[in-house]
């Protein structure tokens, strides 16, 4: 912790530049070459190959349980959501859950101790196409370990010694997995949006940096910075880091990356492992940048609520109706 608080941005947001459009560009032209570099290297696009194993009729959509590869030796269960009534092609989002049960619980089949966690379900409700996948380590894709092991870390320590980055590994499947909802005969392609919570806002945040295909995203439970999220010494895990990031790339430099597409950033006043207080600060930042992006007062919102670490959607429902 001691280094951790005296890292300095080597490259910060240049928040008092961003009215000159050339210095900012030349900024972000950077950043995202830092974030490529960051990232390492990244698996060989493979076909999908996309299979459904089955198809159960839920509340006002039908869930299919499907499969994707991304990799030569990799798969990705997904669970795909499409709504009754859906006949032209319309918007989708990319629903990516948290630690714990995996894809169960954004679907609604599982639970954890964060309340409103089925955001997939939710969305699919209101009319979207939404595709939940598994991460790596999670749900179907989850090894056995033993009890004092984490699987976020020891996953780390194999990917490593192969020059891999699990992030990346996963920020990978993310974007096939656009790949796959671009493609469903059902969704329009220029209108995909990715939400997530806590892991999943990390990898929410990361892809709609990465991704231009993201058109819109809700990223719940992390948005602040990497010296604030380290204070819980067990907050962070070996998925959501990269090697070298401190100093390199901050929270509000990717969201800046995102800008000036429409962000949601939510946060809880009693979440302890992102301080609503702390992004607040930084969305202040990034305020400047969509203001002088041209980009109108609602592509971005910060969602204040009174509650700890959780999902809160009071908000975001609309917000990604309104911008999808």
């Amino acid at each position: 912790m001691v280094r951790l608080a005296q890292v300095e941005l080597a490259d910060p947001l240049p928040v008092d530049e961003v009215g000159d459009a050339s210095a900012f560009d030349d900024w972000r032209t950077r950043c995202r070459a830092r974030l490529d570099t960051l990232l390492g290297p990244l698996p060989d696009r493979v076909p999908l190959d996309l299979d459904t194993l089955e198809s159960v009729r839920c509340d006002g959509y039908v869930r299919h349980k499907v499969v994707f590869d991304t990799e030569d030796v990799m798969s990705v269960p997904a669970y795909l959501l499409v709504p009754d009534g859906r006949a032209a092609p319309g918007p989708a989002i990319l629903a990516v859950h948290g630690h714990g049960p995996g894809k169960a619980t954004v679907v609604g089949l599982a639970t954890t101790e964060a309340p409103n966690g089925d955001y997939a379900h939710q969305l699919a409700r209101r009319g979207f196409v939404v595709l939940a996948p598994d991460l790596r380590c999670f749900g179907e894709r989850a090894d056995w370990n033993p009890p004092d092991h984490y699987a976020c870390d020891t996953n780390l320590v194999h990917a490593v010694m192969a020059g891999w980055s699990p992030l990346a590994q996963n920020l990978w499947d993310l974007a096939r997995a656009l790949d796959v909802l671009g493609a469903h005969d059902l969704v329009d392609a220029g209108r995909l949006g990715v939400v997530g919570l806590s892991y999943g806002a990390t990898m929410t945040l990361f892809l709609a940096a990465w991704d231009q295909r993201v058109r819109a995203a809700v990223v719940s439970g992390y948005f602040s910075s990497w010296a604030e999220s380290h204070k819980m010494p067990w907050n962070m895990c070996g998925s959501q880091v990269l090697p070298g990031v401190l100093g390199q790339l901050e929270h509000v430099d990717l969201a800046a990356l995102v800008a000036p597409r429409p962000l949601l950033i939510e946060s809880g006043r009693q979440d302890d492992l992102f301080p609503a207080t702390v992004a607040a600060e930084e969305v202040s930042k990034l305020r400047t940048v969509y203001r002088a992006l041209g980009a109108p007062d609602d592509h971005l919102v910060h969602d204040v609520f009174d509650a700890g670490h959780q999902w809160h959607g009071d908000e975001a429902y609309p917000f990604l109706e309104r911008c999808l």
